[in-house]
């Protein structure tokens, strides 16, 4: 049985549902990102929206390896609990965001996309994700 959840004016909601609400929001205050994926920290997709047939299963295991990998940098250099993990390419840029304990939330932007922008609505969203398990 799926968990239910309440919104803001006071209903019951899917969880799977208020996930798919704030991935498709997130979609549409950036529409020039070419995906976005919600994997666990394991690497398995849960949901996703990706564009010119990039796989799931490939960008989760290497969203939640980079996760692994920047927490384990921020644990040895004592800066505190990692937030995001930017990686920037010639053709585009790829971010990963700590989605609570148990998830990370993965953007790939175009090149030139708006950096900010991005971070900006990402972080809200993984926050909310994070608050959802």
């Amino acid at each position: 049985m799926e968990s239910l959840l309440t919104d803001q004016v006071g209903s019951s909601i899917p969880r799977g549902e208020a996930l798919k609400a704030a991935l498709l929001a997130l979609r549409n205050a950036i529409p020039e990102l070419k995906g976005v994926l919600l994997a666990s920290n394991e690497g398995l997709p849960i949901a996703h929206a990706l564009t010119n047939g990039r796989d799931p299963n490939r960008l989760a295991a290497m969203s939640a390896a980079s996760s692994t990998l920047g927490r384990r940098i921020s644990e040895t250099m004592s800066v505190g609990k990692l937030g995001d993990v930017s990686i920037q390419a010639d053709e585009g840029a790829f971010f990963v965001y700590a989605a609570g304990s148990k998830a990370v939330l993965t953007l790939v932007s175009p090149r030139g996309g708006n950096a900010g922008l991005i971070h900006l609505e990402a972080r809200a969203a993984a926050k909310e994700i994070g608050d959802l398990f």
